[in-house]
C-alpha cells in the first residue's frame, strides 16, 4: 500500500502502469486481508494525489468497493474506507459542480451514503465523527430537498385553490380544487 502514498509523479506512474485496475478488482473479490491492503492503497492515494487523479481512480469504479468495506466489523479498515471515501468527495468538489454531482450519484447509487448514515450509530466515536462530518460536508440539505419534492404545493389559480404533488399543477386530476 505504501506504493501509492508518493508523490504526485509517483501517483502518475502507478496511474499509468494500471495498477488502480488490478487494486481495485482485488477490492472487489479478494480476501479481506487483501482487500484491506488495496483500501489502504487507494486511500494512500486519495490522501497525496491530485485532484485529477483522485478522480481518475474513481472513474475506474473504485467508490464502490470501498463503500462496502465501511460494512465491515474491523474499525481500522472502517476509517481508512471513510477517509478514502471523504477524499473522492473533496477532489470532486474542487473539480467543480458536475464531477461533484456524478460522484455523489456514484456514492447513492452503490449505498454509500446510507451505510455513512448507518455509522452515525457506531459505537466507535471517532468513526461516527468522520461519518457525521461527511454527511454534513457533502450531503447536508439533500433530505430537504427530497422532501420539499413531495410536499404539497399550493397554487392559486384564478381565487381557486389548489394543493399538488411533485410539480406545479395543472389540475388536469393531480389537484384539488376549492
Amino acid at each position: 500500500s505504501n506504493i501509492t502514498a508518493g508523490t504526485l509523479d509517483q501517483i502518475q506512474l502507478v496511474i499509468q502502469a494500471g495498477v488502480f485496475v488490478k487494486l481495485i478488482e482485488l477490492l472487489k473479490s479478494g480476501e479481506f486481508d487483501i482487500q484491506k491492503e488495496a483500501a489502504w492503497a487507494i486511500s494512500n492515494a486519495t490522501s497525496g494525489g491530485s485532484s485529477k487523479q483522485i478522480i481518475y481512480i474513481a472513474s475506474l469504479g473504485a467508490i464502490p468497493p470501498l463503500a462496502a468495506l465501511i460494512n465491515t466489523p474491523d474499525n481500522r479498515v472502517i476509517t481508512v474506507a471513510l477517509e478514502g471515501l471523504e477524499n473522492f468527495l473533496k477532489a470532486a468538489q474542487t473539480e467543480g459542480p458536475v464531477i461533484f454531482q456524478q460522484i455523489v450519484d456514484v456514492f447513492h447509487e452503490c449505498g454509500a451514503v446510507n451505510s455513512i448514515e448507518e455509522l452515525q450509530n457506531h459505537e466507535n466515536k471517532n468513526i461516527y465523527e468522520r461519518a457525521v462530518k461527511i454527511l454534513e460536508t457533502y450531503f447536508e440539505g439533500e433530505e430537504d430537498v427530497e422532501s420539499s419534492e413531495i410536499a404539497p404545493q399550493i397554487v392559486n389559480d384564478n381565487n381557486n385553490l389548489q394543493f399538488g404533488f411533485g410539480g406545479p399543477s395543472t389540475n388536469n386530476g393531480t389537484g384539488f380544487k376549492f
